[in-house]
């Protein structure tokens, strides 16, 4: 939770490298009063932290398993960290394989990052956009239709999702006809939450709350929540 003295308080997920816990990275996308605000800081200035609540990336009970990310938008920020773990444990895991999807190429976060990231061999990494403009060369689709071709053996592995709530949705149909089981896919619910300690109610989802049972949900525990409108 990021707070603005003032102003008001966000949740923003740790987007830098767990290995530097010395260091807060976080990546924002400027929608609302707070987020302007710490546009506006300069070096020096104060800005509130609390936190982190909630649960966690399954990343020990992936070892031995391959490990599919996919994301859309701004939901690679909090899927970050994982890459830099799985990475620095690289001996662990299976196949490493990331699914990422924006609206446009100007949209994508990490494209330097994502370069280099491309560039080794024990890490597959397929782009799409919805739109292309400029140069763009990629893909030009929906992140689920890079679900079927993607290489993982669907019967030993965890799938990992942030992004839209949308996108989330189709890409568990695509997986499921992969045949990954829903309790090896764990979704990221982060939205909404506003005290971090599970009091304001802002965060409920049907009997959890996001930011205390949250935000990662394994998705057999919540798939009947899940599929409900407006819940």
């Amino acid at each position: 939770m990021l707070y603005m003295y003032g102003v008001g308080e966000v949740p923003i997920s740790i987007s830098g490298d767990p290995a530097k816990p010395q260091t807060l990275v976080h990546t924002a996308r400027i929608v609302g009063a707070v987020t302007r605000g710490i546009k506006r800081l300069k070096v020096g200035d104060s800005l509130g932290v609390r936190g982190p609540y909630g649960s966690s990336w399954p990343v020990e009970e992936a070892v031995g398993r391959d490990v599919v990310l996919v994301t859309g938008g701004i939901g690679l920020a909090p899927l970050r960290p994982v890459i830099y773990y799985l990475l620095a444990n690289r001996e662990k895991y299976g196949r490493i394989v990331l699914l990422y999807g924006a609206r446009t190429p100007e949209d994508m976060l990490y494209i330097h990052e994502l370069e280099r990231w491309r560039g080794r061999f024990d890490l597959d990494i397929r782009v799409t956009v919805d739109r292309a403009t400029g140069s763009w060369r990629g893909n030009v689709a929906v992140v689920t239709q890079l679900i079927k071709p993607a290489p993982f053996d669907p019967m030993h592995c965890i799938a990992l999702l942030c992004g839209p709530e949308i996108m989330m949705r189709f890409t568990i149909l695509d997986l499921e006809k992969r045949g990954v089981d829903y309790d090896r896919i764990y979704v990221s619910m982060e939205r909404n939450m506003k005290c971090g300690i599970g009091l304001c109610g802002h965060c409920q989802l049907g009997p959890t709350f996001v930011c205390k049972d949250g935000p990662v949900y394994r998705y057999s525990d919540i798939k009947a929540i899940f599929t409900k409108r407006e819940v």
